[in-house]
């Protein structure tokens, strides 16, 4: 009985250490089932983290041309420098001999060492020099990794429109920004293994999809015309700030924009938003008298005045809803073509109150006001358009005249290009086409157009427009050789602390085209704050005539005008011309058949624009007329001294003409 009892407690022991192995067995082909179908992506990552560790990279960024192919940004292949700790030495020395090696402080080193992770960047992006000390210092532990550094090769030119990229060569403003996708490519990664105690033993880089390349409308010789001429109105004036832009009225593309600050990309973080800042875009101000070719438009297009018609300007000053609002002459009657020339205030408000409210407030909104012009950079401002309900009584008036509205200067200058373009508003843009490395065009930019005045209106507007250079407000924007049509505008600033239009902050503007019957560019100027001169006229129609002539001689525009190009003056034995002193404003001249062979010097010193490879001739024995056209023809600026004939010049016969080049030539009877 005993027995069968033992015998029975056996088996039941037996059974349940059965039953405990199977279900101990049930757990863990469980386990091992779930670890490998419902965590197998989990343990795989785990397993890879173990035993290799990823090092993000970033791609080759594609290159950005200018419209003839030269390159105004490209990436370049550098060295950065890694640690892994736990391969590392004594923290604290390594620390030191790195610091030194790359100027850093061995303190910001020292806790990237003992963070405890097991990899950490000392310094990305080094320059060769760095890169060879620290090599040199054999210190364990610390890897060397090849990435790309954008490299802008002509320091500021174009710097607003191209923009800059951070760290990780991703674009934070301009076009690097609003094209970044297309100039990024595809991440890349290097995959470095590591054994059971974490040290590095191999190194995978699978290869690297490059980004697309970018062809811009921004022409390099247009744009450091632009930019030089700004430049110098700028300092002269002891201005805030300036903005020149250059448009082709009929395509829309943008030849140059140039802002005042500026900054080299290359070094983004050592300047100021102030720098930084693209004011052709996103600063608003109220533009003045250039706004009254809105006026004007209208006035033309709803049959309300013709150029020839008398209007009295009620010598100088009338009263809206109790304000007064003055020109700054004591104007009477004039025909409407001079009051446009002369550009008073009473005389474009009048032609207001004859179109009336909601006619001027609809052709506001056709031209463009109030609205972002779609150009394709970041950031652009919509300007400030009160809706037509909120127009007080004197509304009307402020406007007319562009008080109580807020614009950008891209948008000034693509209504100005409207009418220079029989009427119809294009599109500015800044991107002409995307393109593989393969020189494949994958997209090309086709820009917005709509009609806003007739061709009727357009040009006659235009013939008026070229009376304010001829006898109005813009003398100082006549241009040599060219027929030319533009306005001027002085506006006066609200004084930020008494909320009033202050009596010493003005922005002075001159907007035109040029030639007159086949407009091939479009200029827009504004100087803001300047001291001294502050009219449109004086400070901004000067920088109109540089850059416009300087531009229709490189694009080979065929002159239209009987002048010739050659206003000379001998006074006192020295030569002078209008706007300058002792210096004939004369452009730069290329020949587009050149423009090929066109680049851009890498020299560190330098880094100037190769313009064209034409010589200095000789001027000995030749007049003052003679020089002049031959300086004229070549795109020299002519510095004359004396009168007769030529005897001496310098630089001397031979030289190789570059940008900006003045020419001084001594003349004897």
């Amino acid at each position: 009985m005993k027995l069968k009892l033992h015998e029975h407690g056996l088996r039941r022991r037996s059974l349940m250490l059965l039953v405990l192995m199977i279900g101990w067995m049930l757990v863990v082909i469980g386990r091992i089932a779930h670890l490998q179908v419902v965590q197998h992506e989990a343990m795989l990552e785990l397993a890879q983290r173990q035993q290799q560790r990823t090092i993000r990279i970033s791609p080759l960024r594609g290159i950005i041309y200018d419209r003839l192919g030269r390159e105004l940004a490209r990436s370049v292949e550098v060295e950065s420098i890694f640690a892994v700790p736990a391969e590392a030495g004594p923290a604290k020395a390594m620390a030191a001999s790195l610091a030194q090696a790359l100027k850093l402080k061995p303190q910001d080193i020292l806790e990237k060492l003992s963070e405890g992770r097991e990899f950490v960047w000392i310094k990305r992006k080094v320059t060769p020099e760095e890169a060879e000390t620290v090599k040199a210092l054999s210190l364990p532990g610390i890897h060397f990794v090849t990435e790309n550094k954008r490299y802008y090769p002509n320091k500021g030119l174009a710097a607003h429109v191209v923009g800059y990229v951070g760290i990780d060569e991703v674009g934070l403003d301009g076009i690097e920004l609003t094209y970044d996708a297309h100039l990024r490519g595809q991440e890349g990664y290097i995959l470095v293994q590591k054994d059971a105690r974490g040290r590095s033993y191999g190194r995978t880089q699978p290869p690297l999809f490059k980004g697309q390349d970018l062809t811009l409308t921004i022409d390099a010789a247009i744009q450091m015309a632009a930019e030089e001429a700004l430049k110098e109105t700028v300092q002269q004036a002891r201005a805030r700030s300036g903005v020149a832009i250059v448009m082709h009225p009929k395509t829309g593309e943008i030849l140059a924009l140039a802002n005042i600050p500026t900054f080299d990309p290359n070094s983004f973080t050592a300047t100021s938003e102030q720098q930084r800042r693209n004011r052709a875009l996103r600063d608003i101000y109220e533009p003045g008298s250039v706004f009254k070719i809105v006026t004007y438009a209208a006035a033309l297009e709803e049959g309300q005045a013709e150029p020839d018609q008398s209007i009295d300007c009620l010598g100088g000053r009338i009263i809206l809803a109790g304000h007064t609002i003055r020109d700054h002459k004591s104007f009477q009657v004039l025909s409407v073509r001079e009051a446009l020339e002369n550009s008073s205030n009473v005389g474009a408000i009048r032609l207001a109150l004859r179109v009336g409210e909601e006619r001027l407030a609809k052709y506001i909104e056709h031209f463009g006001f109030g609205r972002p012009t779609g150009i394709d950079i970041s950031g652009e401002a919509l300007g400030l358009i009160r809706p037509l309900e909120k127009w007080s009584k004197i509304s009307i008036g402020a406007i007319a005249i562009g008080q109580e509205v807020g614009t950008t200067a891209v948008q000034i200058l693509a209504a100005m290009g409207a009418i220079a373009n029989d009427g119809i508003w294009v599109q500015p843009h800044i991107v002409r086409t995307v393109h593989s490395r393969a020189g494949d065009v994958l997209t090309q930019t086709r820009p917005a157009t709509r009609r806003v005045i007739s061709r009727k209106t357009a040009r006659t507007l235009a013939q008026m427009l070229e009376g304010v250079l001829l006898r109005g407000t813009g003398k100082r924007a006549h241009l040599n050789g060219y027929t030319a049509a533009g306005k001027t505008g002085t506006a006066q600033q609200i004084d930020p602390v008494t909320g009033r239009y202050s009596a010493t902050r003005y922005v002075a503007s001159f907007a035109g085209f040029a030639p007159l019957k086949d407009p091939q560019v479009c200029v827009l100027v504004a100087i803001d704050e300047p001291h001294g001169a502050y009219h449109g006229g004086d400070v901004a129609a000067p920088v109109f005539k540089r850059i416009a002539e300087m531009a229709l001689h490189y694009l080979n525009v065929p002159p239209d005008s009987i002048s010739a190009g050659i206003e000379l003056a001998v006074l006192g034995g020295e030569f002078t011309s209008e706007g300058t002193s002792g210096v004939a404003d004369t452009p730069l001249s290329y020949d587009e058949t050149q423009s090929d062979s066109e680049s851009f010097s890498e020299d560190s010193q330098s880094n100037q624009l190769i313009a064209s490879t034409a010589v200095i001739p000789n001027f000995k024995g030749q007049g003052i007329r003679s020089v002049a056209e031959e300086c004229a023809r070549l795109g020299l600026r002519l510095e004359v001294v004396g009168s007769g004939q030529a005897v001496r010049q310098k630089p001397a016969p031979g030289t190789p003409i570059t940008t900006g080049l003045t020419c001084q030539v001594e003349f004897k009877r």
